[in-house]
């Protein structure tokens, strides 16, 4: 899935290897996009086609990591990323860790003042003397199961929110966000300014609910408006697609880094649940807070590969849903099985010709 994968899209064999070993930037990313070839028509209809049946603000991307198409609905708007960003801070930890400035086998200690919200269970390990863990463990916890507390930490080690925008920036990557520490964000979302009591127990949820419900609206709508960790569903893919040709990180790193992300223990059922018998997945998934009837932030991002080993990047978005459950994971199932489809169509074209 590195530069060799790029020999039959869009370069030859020969310039895929140079441009893999130059750095990458966001120009170099835009004359990407520039030279890739239309997206395929039967599949940009049926995406429009599940898009207009949900009937939700909704953004897809499915970006073809070989050939470099793109199709997608509503695909160049900032949504919500919420746990998406995520893997934006493992991408900039193991850059940091190609470049020497930070060692993933290195140990630090969280302490009190590093827990987070909502979905944290490193934190329920941390004593009297702080809990000492090796970097790799806390990328192993953010990305396979999106431990709040553990990606804050990582952040905290880049230098907070502003180290990680930076590493980002010098990678190209200036169209993905993070915005804030995750318990940050959470608190903003509700109408709260972070406090350390409210790592603990269910203190963040009894102060979000003794909040006036017009704050909280006002909180919210804000988020929506311009969301601290947006990014496009085609920004997303377009990031994927670049890391799964090997253009983000060392051979090593981006075998690790995608590693983890096969690994990943939550929405099993969401893109995973469309794929046929001898396709996989390594995706990361984003969850946001449910507030009056509806959820926000409901997303899922990934690559997923053929049985020949062709491989799509792919996200789908959902900046405010009041669907049930079941029709959401059925629409992303949707999504990943309309790619599949065009694979088929791909692959019997090839056998035929």
């Amino acid at each position: 899935m590195a530069a060799a994968a790029l020999a039959g899209g869009l370069v030859s064999a020969d310039r895929a290897v140079r441009l893999a070993s130059a750095p990458l930037t966001a120009a170099r990313l835009e004359i990407q996009r520039k030279q890739a070839p239309p997206a395929p028509a039967a599949l940009q209809a049926r995406l429009d086609e599940l898009a207009a049946a949900y009937g939700e603000e909704v953004g897809i991307a499915v970006t073809d990591v070989t050939q470099g198409w793109t199709a997608g609905v509503d695909h160049e708007r900032p949504y919500p990323q919420q746990s998406v960003s995520k893997l934006w801070v493992a991408i900039a930890v193991m850059k940091a860790a190609d470049e020497g400035r930070l060692d993933p086998y290195g140990w630090v200690t969280l302490t009190e003042e590093d827990r987070s919200v909502f979905y944290q269970p490193v934190s329920y390990r941390i004593g009297a003397g702080g809990y000492a863990t090796p970097i790799s463990d806390l990328l192993r916890r953010a990305l396979v199961e999106s431990d709040n507390a553990a990606n804050d930490k990582l952040m905290r080690e880049l230098g907070g929110p502003e180290g990680v925008a930076a590493t980002l920036e010098g990678m190209g990557l200036t169209g993905v966000k993070v915005g804030a520490y995750e318990r940050d964000l959470q608190a903003l979302t509700a109408g709260l300014v972070w406090q350390a009591d409210y790592g603990i127990g269910w203190n963040f949820q009894a102060a979000r609910e003794a909040l006036p419900m017009a704050t909280r609206q006002a909180a919210m709508d804000a988020y929506l408006a311009d969301p601290l960790d947006g990014a496009a569903p085609g920004e997303v893919t377009t990031a994927l697609a670049a890391l799964s040709r090997g253009e983000l990180l060392s051979p090593q790193s981006t075998e690790w880094l995608i590693g983890l992300m096969a690994q990943a223990r939550t929405g099993p059922r969401r893109l995973k649940g469309g794929l046929p018998a001898g396709w996989t997945i390594a995706h990361k998934t984003g969850t946001g807070q449910d507030f009056r009837g509806a959820s926000v932030g409901i997303n899922d991002v990934g690559l997923i590969t053929a049985p020949d080993g062709h491989v799509y990047a792919v996200a789908v978005m959902m900046r405010h849903t009041r669907k049930p459950v079941p029709e959401r994971l059925a629409f992303m199932q949707a999504i990943t099985r309309a790619v599949a489809e065009q694979w088929m169509r791909d692959d019997a074209f090839q056998t035929a010709d």
